[in-house]
């Protein structure tokens, strides 16, 4: 049987989406890597696999195109479209269960998606910036010139080097503003930099945060504009923390 798919992106970050309700998906990393590339497959920045869910709407699987599995925010925000898209819920408002356990989402003007991110309970201080988890492990790193950094060579230095177990993403991050930021994101298990990353986005209004930019917070990534709200402080931990930015459907077809 031929397998569906339905390609979607999020501000750039962009995903293969397999309604699994219906059709056995393959999840081993030679299957995701080869329809992930951009010359010989579909082309994506990961694999999302749509569960049924016996207590909660629905299931988010996330897949990098390694075969690895993390919590992905934009492909989150992707997966919450396509449950609307197909009626797994009902109203402007889901509950789910995705990587790192349950989450909420809330469906906004302009084809915007409100994504309830988990708490963040503690910042650790590297030599080369701040390491923050929000569902994927993030690496932190302010610059003067977000431009002129080399993500590519810098970012895959880092991810390697920092003694996180397992590797990390990267951000390289600079204030242009009072609330505001610019953004480059290093994906692990892409191994390339990515138009957009939610949970670095994510990660790195945290950070700010500890500089004392207030929420809300603006980022501007190169594949589009997010928003992350927050309550909380680094001494008492984070909460309430909402990812905020549009999602949509490119096109769908079938593997042979």
């Amino acid at each position: 049987m031929k397998l569906k798919f339905h390609k979607y992106q999020a501000t750039g970050n962009d995903f293969i989406v397999f309604d699994g309700r219906n059709q056995d998906v393959p999840t081993n990393g030679s299957f995701t890597s080869r329809i992930c590339d951009r010359r010989f497959g579909i082309g994506a920045d990961g694999v999302i696999i749509i569960k049924d869910h016996a207590e909660y709407d629905f299931e988010v699987l996330y897949f990098n195109p390694d075969g690895s599995q993390s919590l992905c925010g934009n492909g989150t925000r992707a997966a919450v479209r396509f449950a609307e898209k197909n009626r797994l819920f009902s109203g402007n408002s889901t509950i789910f269960m995705a990587y790192d356990g349950l989450h909420e989402a809330h469906l906004l003007p302009e084809g915007r998606i409100k994504l309830k991110m988990n708490d963040v309970h503690s910042v650790r201080y590297l030599e080369d910036g701040m390491f923050i988890d929000t569902g994927s492990p993030h690496l932190v790193c302010f610059v003067d010139k977000v431009d002129k950094e080399n993500v590519l060579e810098n970012g895959r230095k880092l991810r390697y080097e920092t003694p996180i177990e397992g590797g990390t993403n990267v951000n390289f991050v600079e204030l242009i503003g009072k609330n505001e930021l610019k953004i480059r994101t290093y994906e692990r298990g892409v191994e390339q930099e990515t138009l957009s990353c939610g949970t670095g986005v994510t990660a790195s209004a945290i950070a700010a945060a500890i500089k004392e930019v207030k929420s809300p917070v603006k980022l501007n990534a190169r594949g589009g504009t997010l928003e992350v709200h927050y309550e909380g402080n680094e001494k008492s931990g984070f909460n309430n923390i909402y990812l905020i930015g549009p999602a949509e459907e490119v096109f769908e077809g079938f593997l042979p």
